[in-house]
């Protein structure tokens, strides 16, 4: 049978357990890779009906990069919110939410995010917002999306007053008489959203779809979607990718998990962690993780550490301490779902880890670390020795760098954002964006991986901690091949015969550190292929 597509020219496979494994051409039938080797040999498998595609000089074809950490519907109906992440000042955010909210009919909530305290120079207030949308609701998310800024409006839905009592693993920033100040961390921020109306069908459709196309323009066949950060108890995302899967409209791979909200919900409808969404024959919407999260952030201050932030007591909080944790991801296990769990201090990394070796031999899916920040030397081992993933998102590191300096003193460089230390120990490196934490955009992160240092901090900046750079080819396989192996599928994230045909073409990529830079940050493929078909053709 001939071949459906002959992609011939340079050519990154990632067979085998390294190197960029070269080949000359790539064929393709069926949505697979039928034979990857010399161009002579492809030649002959080819016939008058085979579309051929031929890279131009410096040119190479890889696999589409799967992005693992990525909240794709959240960042798809954020697209419609208002965006704070250019306000440089509080007064700059409240113009944009005040023309916002002209657009909303009387009583909408208004939506949005990208706020830091860090940049405004203070936290805002209720108080704040009243000034502009006086009597309207509002949940708008901070930059790292672990802190919601509400109007009195939002408040007093959500009943939140003097007499309310933090929840366990989260804060309300009070005025002196105990009543709220205008911002709810972590596990409170579920006591604003859970009055928040969840978007409507044809939102959901509209916006995943748009996103959808911006990620394969950038060269992103696939998502791992850790769930939404507001509360969905029915599983509305999950029947949302089924959806668009059934009916040939999801325009990539998605891997969507739940929160602990839901886990009652998917045991009664016996979702397993692999399983399909929908009927869909080409498999693009399964189920992932049971997503938990052991700590906040190192922005809010909230990461759960084993020794106190630089000059202060302060060890940061748990969301969800060790023995609940533990029960967690027991009782999913027993259900087969396998657990992710959002862990960014050394302690969190500690407890999560303890949570999760138990079971972790025996889950269809590689339970995973999600950030990893600050990881005590103990426990670097751990992860290859148990089979444990560490799913990180290098552009975090752009704006995290003076932070975890100043936090985490000599700690930060020394254990932090430790890559190569965990590439070199055997573990899994899964690459993602943390979308709409960060923008979509997934080249950035890659060259900061390798760089250790982004153009934003001036052209003589030192880089953060050099000795965790990663190489080239360490990098791309973190975006592409290392999803793959937390989703124990053999057919994704290579070119190899039997593997589906995702593929994208790049102008040329350097081959040495020096070599990357601003220009590979803001790569752009020519093409991009899913399933064998051409989804991007510039």
């Amino acid at each position: 049978m001939p071949l459906d597509v002959l992609v011939s020219g340079r050519i990154a496979t990632f067979a085998g357990p390294a190197g960029f494994g070269w080949v000359e051409a790539v064929g393709i039938r069926q949505g697979r890779v039928a034979f990857a080797g010399s161009a002579i040999d492809l030649e002959t498998r080819a016939d008058p009906h085979t579309m051929r595609i031929e890279l131009e000089p410096g040119e190479i074809a890889m696999p589409g990069l799967t992005d693992a950490h990525l909240h794709l519907l959240d960042a798809a109906v954020a697209t419609e919110h208002v965006d704070l992440t250019r306000a440089q000042a509080i007064d700059d955010g409240l113009a944009m939410i005040a023309d916002a909210a002209l657009a909303l009919p009387p009583g909408a909530w208004l939506e949005g995010g990208g706020w830091d305290q860090r940049r405004w120079g203070r936290w805002p207030t209720a108080a704040d917002l009243d000034r502009v949308i006086p009597g309207r609701p509002a949940a708008i998310w901070s930059f790292d999306h672990h802190a919601i800024w509400g109007s009195s409006a939002s408040f007093l839905q959500a009943g939140v007053d003097a007499r309310s009592v933090d929840p366990a693993g989260g804060i309300i920033r009070r005025l002196d008489d105990g009543s709220p100040e205008g911002v709810v961390l972590e596990n409170a921020c579920v006591l604003v959203m859970s009055c928040v109306p969840p978007p409507d069908q044809q939102t959901l459709n509209r916006t995943l779809l748009r996103i959808g196309r911006q990620l394969a323009e950038l060269g992103v066949t696939g998502v791992h979607d850790p769930g939404n950060v507001s509360p969905d108890v029915d599983l509305i995302a999950l029947d949302a990718y089924a959806r668009l899967a059934d009916a040939g409209e999801l325009p990539l791979r998605v891997h969507a998990s739940i929160r602990p909200e839901s886990l009652d919900r998917a045991i009664e409808r016996g979702l397993r962690s692999g399983a399909l969404l929908g009927e869909d024959p080409n498999g693009r919407a399964r189920i992932g993780w049971l997503k938990l999260f052991a700590d906040g952030t190192l922005g809010s201050q909230t990461a759960a550490l084993l020794q106190p932030r630089e000059g202060s007591t302060d060890v940061g909080v748990f969301r969800q301490g060790p023995e609940e944790l533990a029960t967690f991801v027991r009782r999913a296990a027993e259900a087969g779902i396998a657990s992710q769990i959002h862990a960014i201090g050394d302690a969190a990394v500690r407890a999560a880890l303890d949570a999760l070796v138990p079971v972790a031999a025996s889950m269809a899916l590689m339970p995973r670390l999600e950030h990893v920040q600050l990881v005590n030397p103990a426990d670097r081992h751990r992860f290859a020795r148990h089979g444990v993933a560490a799913s990180v998102q290098p552009v975090h590191l752009r704006e995290d760098a003076e932070s975890a300096r100043h936090d985490w003193g000599a700690r930060a460089e020394q254990s932090g954002y430790a890559w190569n230390t965990l590439v070199a120990a055997g573990a899994v490196l899964a690459f993602g964006t943390d979308a709409p934490v960060e923008p979509i955009d997934p080249w950035p992160g890659i060259a900061l991986s390798v760089l250790r240092r982004d153009p934003s901090w001036g052209p003589d900046a030192i880089p953060f901690g050099a000795h965790e750079a990663l190489d080239l080819e360490q990098a791309l396989r973190a975006a592409t091949l290392g999803p793959a192996q937390t989703t124990r599928e053999a057919d994704r994230g290579r070119l190899t015969p039997g593997a589906r045909a995702d593929l994208i073409v790049l102008p040329a990529a350097p081959r040495e550190p020096n070599g990357i830079g601003a220009s590979f940050a803001a790569v752009r493929p020519r093409l991009v292929l899913i399933d064998g078909d051409v989804v991007v053709d510039v």
